[in-house]
């Protein structure tokens, strides 16, 4: 019998609509061949156009249902000319994750073997890793609250015990799900700035006892700039790190840079019990309405979505297809046929779309 689970759509701004809908009707494919489990999906309002329209970036009854449901699926959401009157963008992702505690910000990072890259590779090395970033504290704790001046500006960084400690029990664990699945080699990296900030010595303690409950991960630390160094380096040595919000926010635009750009790059923002899935890119209004933005970072987050549906209903059908969505998309980067522009080809958002459905289909 079907287990029917509720996905809230929201479709965002600029090329939003135009990479969620294909992502949809993907989804509504896998849906429409699996036995155990069903998808609905709940369109939702919000975002910067919806701010231009009625004063409100997320309406309370878009946020309730979002509650209610069992994932959310959200597209590029902001555009740089729609602003608060602060003369911040619109970000209702950034709400979201603060109003449901998205306490863990997961941006995985893969290179096939093959796979072209920026950057040089010993033997094509694959590159596999996942970045964690904690998602509603550090820097981004005083978004919309710093305090402003004629002479000085300051913003004001917050780490918590209690919201640091769920982030390294979370992170241990998706790097215990990693090594028995054979993706990690069982190895949490956690990346502060311990040298110059007792905030970071903070976390970094907390991280230091976490990592005495699994003696089965190894455990180490690193500064985030000599992360970023490494990151260009030696990327293949990585697995699972974790770092404060806007270390973060940086390094995984770093790690989008190793896989070709920010149109391969997934994300999602997982609680307790709630979890968003996003491409990491923005909304792009200068090619908005063309046709032709990548929508393969919007289908791997929906394949981060059924996978962590899977794992939170025990359900083994949906994280087969999640795998078999991520697949269906690395057999086009690796065949390089289908790609759009940003990835050096020539095809539109639906060409390949159409051409994700064709592997599914095969």
């Amino acid at each position: 019998m079907n287990q029917v689970l509720n996905v809230a759509v929201f479709e965002g701004d600029g090329i939003g609509p135009e990479i969620m809908a294909p992502t949809v009707d993907i989804l509504r494919l896998l849906t429409s061949r699996a036995s155990t489990y069903g998808l609905n999906f709940i369109s939702l309002k919000g975002g910067a156009t919806h701010y231009q329209k009625t004063g409100v970036s997320l309406p309370d009854d878009s946020l309730s249902t979002a509650r209610k449901a069992d994932a959310i699926l959200l597209s590029a959401m902001g555009l740089p000319s729609v602003r608060y009157p602060d003369g911040t963008e619109i970000s209702p992702q950034i709400d979201l994750r603060k109003k449901l505690n998205l306490f863990a910000g997961v941006r995985p990072v893969t290179v096939l073997p093959g796979q072209a890259s920026p950057i040089a590779r010993p033997d094509g090395k694959p590159i596999d890793f996942v970045l964690v970033r904690e998602s509603t504290e550090g820097l981004f704790w005083s978004q919309g609250c710093g305090e402003v001046s004629h002479d000085e500006a300051r913003e004001t960084l917050v780490i918590t015990r209690k919201t640091s400690q769920k982030l390294f029990e979370f992170t241990f664990k998706l790097a215990e799900q990693r090594r028995k699945t054979g993706r990690g080699k069982g190895l949490v990296t956690c990346v502060d700035k311990a040298n110059v900030f007792r905030a970071f010595a903070f976390f970094r303690e907390i991280f230091d006892a976490e990592a005495g409950n699994h003696a089965d991960i190894a455990a180490n630390h690193a500064y985030v700039d000599a992360t970023a160094l490494w990151m260009v380096q030696k990327p293949w040595e990585f697995d699972v790190l974790v770092t404060e919000n806007m270390f973060g926010d940086i390094l995984s635009d770093l790690g989008a840079g190793l896989m070709g750009g920010l149109g391969l790059a997934p994300s999602a923002d997982i609680g307790e019990g709630h979890a968003v899935f996003q491409p990491c890119h923005g909304s792009a209004p200068d090619i908005a309405g063309q046709g032709v933005a990548n929508p393969f970072a919007m289908i791997l987050s929906a394949a981060m979505m059924l996978d962590w549906l899977g794992h939170e209903h025990d359900n083994k059908e949906l994280l087969e297809h999640s795998e078999i969505l991520r697949e269906a998309v690395n057999a086009l980067i690796m065949e390089r046929k289908f790609l759009t522009r940003d990835l050096g080809g020539t095809s539109n958002t639906g060409a390949a779309a159409n051409a994700i459905k064709s592997k599914l289909r095969a």
